[in-house]
């Protein structure tokens, strides 16, 4: 892991010993696959068993990726000199020598993967090796009684805005006043705070479903956001429709946001209601997002630096102040660990 400066560098990268989306399930076929998030490079492939597995995307030999290389079933080989690498980081062969000392070799990190609801977790962990904590998804995405399709996008901007933007329900009547779903409710109202068990709500006083009028923010084992919008019954079965979302950082001006798009509906009702969503409902939720993304890539430099805030507010300021809390925590373990392996 790189070394940070400061804790605003550090947390520009987003909160490790977390599960964090890093890509849809159906971006993962037959090839290995290059992408970075927190800033790291990594690798990922699928074994001959369709199970994914993720790598620091360096060859331990002179540094190419191994992104660019050839799936192997459990481990993957190097394009530029064939070395192959298994799915622990361990060197298994090196074709170009014989007995060469860097096989069985574990240097290239590893990554746990869990591939959950249509999307691949990665945890990323302050040291190599640490065990995992255990990643409780939301109900909308863990029982079997809802259904969800998953919209994914990467925005030019870091994380922590497109986190803000969620936890700000009253941009909902401004800049989608002319959504479908959003076209209604006060321009004005009082906010209140919420603790629960896992996070907090932060939502409207005096209003509930009429427009987006609550989120949650949530953190088991990966920190996500969750919220609903009234649904008229010409848009399908399964009464309100719920968003559950995830901004997982690429490096520093960059993020990729997921958010699953979720109703609770079975049966013939569900097939309706997907087919629904396919045909119509979609491209209503892209315009939405894009609505997101336009004033969000357009901030001011330094935006978060400018602030006046006031009471709207007071949900983004403490989600916030949780994460500085968190990051500075493993901000000063990551300094030991380091300080730790450089007089060693």
């Amino acid at each position: 892991m790189k070394t940070f400066n400061s804790l605003d560098e550090y947390l520009a990268l987003g909160l490790r010993n977390r599960w964090h989306p890093v890509l849809s399930s159906w971006e993962i076929e037959a090839n290995p696959v290059g992408i970075t998030r927190l800033g790291e490079n990594l690798v990922l492939w699928r074994d001959d068993a369709g199970d994914v597995h993720a790598l620091e995307d360096r060859c331990p030999h002179r540094g190419a990726r191994l992104s660019l290389g050839w799936n192997l079933g459990n481990k993957v080989a190097c394009w530029y000199h064939g070395v192959e690498v298994d799915k622990t980081g361990t060197v298994v062969d090196v074709p170009a020598v014989s007995n060469c000392p860097l096989e069985g070799q574990s240097c290239v990190r590893s990554y746990p993967v869990q591939e959950l609801n249509g999307a691949i977790f990665v945890w990323f962990g302050l040291e190599d090796g640490q065990e995992p904590t255990p990643l409780e998804l939301p109900e909308q995405l863990a029982s079997k009684e809802w259904s969800s399709f998953l919209c994914i996008a990467d925005w030019k901007v870091n994380y922590q805005y497109a986190v803000d933007n969620v936890m700000d329900p009253m941009h909902g009547t401004f800049l989608h006043s002319t959504s479908h779903s959003m076209s209604e409710g006060d321009k004005q109202s009082d906010m209140e705070f919420n603790r629960t068990k896992n996070g907090f709500i932060f939502e409207k006083t005096g209003q509930k479903g009429v427009n987006f009028d609550w989120v949650e923010y949530g953190d088991t084992g990966s920190p996500w956001l969750r919220l609903s919008i009234p649904y008229k019954k010409s848009f399908g079965p399964g009464g309100v429709f719920w968003i559950v979302g995830f901004a997982t950082p690429i490096d520093e001006h960059h993020t990729r946001v997921f958010f699953w798009r979720c109703r609770e509906v079975q049966g013939w009702q569900r097939n309706t209601w997907r087919f629904l969503y396919r045909t119509h409902l979609e491209k209503l939720h892209w315009d939405v997002l894009e609505q997101d993304r336009i004033i969000l890539e357009n901030m001011a430099p330094n935006a978060q630096t400018q602030e006046f805030l006031y009471q709207h507010d007071v949900g983004l300021a403490r989600l916030r102040r949780i994460f500085q809390k968190e990051g500075k925590k493993q901000f000063t373990q990551l300094q030991a660990l380091q300080a730790s392996k450089a007089s060693s």
